[in-house]
């Protein structure tokens, strides 16, 4: 099902009191400053799409105050939004240019499509869990991002009339590389993933003219990837 075609584009949303959103956006600098560049992310275009997406506007209200912090946040269903650092670094891996198409398989609360859609001019992102995609899809649209495509349904095998895809992110783990998504990335484009049960590494897959190679970023713990994923552990 297929959610929200073109929303609007990326502005500021929200109805926080001007002090409140002072206080926000003086802890997103700081996020920024202390969680994402300290820790070696250098690319300018992922730190500007940082301080410009409201990540207090993607979780709960009764997590609103932590948004900023160091860690992951409960959205509900038994999914959580990443902490920025991963966000960031996946984005990043991505090695995204500005033209690209990007596929999102897992939207959770939609924070990483906005960053994406910061960066590039289309962003597709399919979440398995209904009531999440639609609660992605209206923040989206409240905010004004009208790159970002959501469809509600698996993700396992991708979105094959909007493919070939440059670069793809997997925001939920699989115990192996789905082989739909590696046949949707163009020759030279990347994907971005966690791969594994009770230990997992975040790999990034590059497509060349001799096939697929891999390396890995980083030990990490997501969610597992449910739906089709689970069938063919």
């Amino acid at each position: 099902m297929l959610l929200a075609m073109t929303l609007g584009g990326a502005a500021p949303g929200g109805g926080e009191d001007p002090a409140r959103e002072r206080e926000f956006e003086r802890a997103r600098e700081a996020m920024v400053v202390e969680q994402v560049a300290a820790r070696g992310i250098e690319d300018e275009r992922v730190l500007r799409a940082m301080r410009r997406v409201r990540r207090h506007e993607f979780v709960p209200a009764d997590v609103r105050g932590s948004a900023y912090e160091d860690r992951p946040l409960p959205i509900g269903w038994e999914q959580t939004i990443s902490q920025p650092y991963i966000v960031a670094l996946m984005t990043a891996a991505l090695e995204l240019e500005g033209q690209e198409r990007v596929l999102e398989i897992g939207t959770g609360s939609g924070y990483q499509a906005a960053v994406l859609a910061e960066l590039v001019p289309e962003v597709y992102s399919i979440e398995i869990i209904p009531e999440l995609a639609e609660r992605a899809q209206a923040t989206l649209r409240r905010l004004g991002y009208d790159r970002v495509q959501v469809r509600s349904g698996d993700g396992y095998r991708g979105w094959p009339e909007a493919a070939p895809f440059d670069a793809i992110v997997v925001t939920a783990s699989p115990e192996h590389i789905p082989e739909p998504l590696r046949q949707q990335l163009r020759l030279g484009g990347r994907m971005v993933l966690p791969v594994g049960g009770g230990q997992q590494l975040l790999l990034r897959i590059r497509r060349t003219a001799e096939g697929f190679v891999s390396d890995t970023l980083a030990a990490v713990r997501f969610v597992p990837m449910t739906g089709e994923a689970m069938e063919k552990k």
